[in-house]
């Protein structure tokens, strides 16, 4: 069994959709982060970043105690490897797979997150910042579009490599991303959403415009939680 913290979300949905085509027992445990769940101490001896999601693996394979795992890129490895899918054991399947995860996780990610934020969030609009960002992903964008030239799968067969990056496509309408100009990207999209697992997920996502935060909020998402 595997407890999997977070409700939503792109990078929830990485772990969300590993858990589904592995199909592991999962006990989804939400942390709402608007209310600043995320700096409990007990979800901080599990996630010490206060981030989601994480997970519990309560059958880990060396027998021992329940086993905590954060970050997004740790925890799909970490399943992958356990379950022995998503990721290839040779020597160079291993390592492509590897590349594209981290790719996602230092830069589609993270990239995709502060466009969103300088559009949707920051209090103050900051053209300089917006168009930084925006190109950006753009930039990220077109280097993915051209990893999925004459290819279905970003390391040839599907792996975690594919998980990490389409979650926050799910979501490019916040980034103000359009995939029409990324006909490889476009065509990548399509096959993930056909594939069975990942349509079951989707059937439980609604994405809606950005809601206005309070200033509470941005302190808790953004900040540090107040005193």
């Amino acid at each position: 069994m595997i407890d999997l913290y977070g409700n939503g979300g792109p990078n929830v949905l990485k772990a969300v959709i590993a858990i589904e085509e592995l199909g592991i027992a999962v006990n989804r445990v939400p942390v709402n982060i608007m209310e600043g769940e995320q700096y409990t101490p007990e979800f901080l001896k599990i996630s010490p970043n206060n981030k989601v999601p994480a997970i519990v693996d309560h059958d880990p394979a060396d027998g021992g105690e329940p086993i905590s795992v954060f970050e997004t890129g740790a925890i799909l490895v970490y399943l992958a490897e356990k379950y022995g899918k998503l990721m290839p054991t040779d020597l160079r399947g291993r390592k492509t797979v590897l590349e594209w995860v981290f790719w996602q996780v230092s830069g589609q990610g993270p990239i995709a997150g502060q466009a969103g934020h300088f559009l949707n969030y920051a209090a103050d609009k900051l053209p300089y910042a917006i168009n930084r960002f925006s190109t950006e992903i753009n930039r990220l964008t077109k280097v993915l579009d051209t990893r999925l030239q004459g290819r279905d799968y970003i390391a040839d067969d599907y792996s975690i490599a594919d998980i990490a990056c389409f979650t926050w496509l799910i979501f490019r309408s916040h980034h103000a991303l359009e995939l029409d100009e990324y006909p490889n990207v476009q065509s990548w999209y399509q096959r993930m959403e056909n594939r069975p697992a990942i349509r079951r997920v989707l059937e439980t996502v609604t994405v809606k415009p950005p809601a206005p935060l309070t200033d509470e909020q941005r302190a808790l998402l953004f900040g540090t939680k107040p005193a």
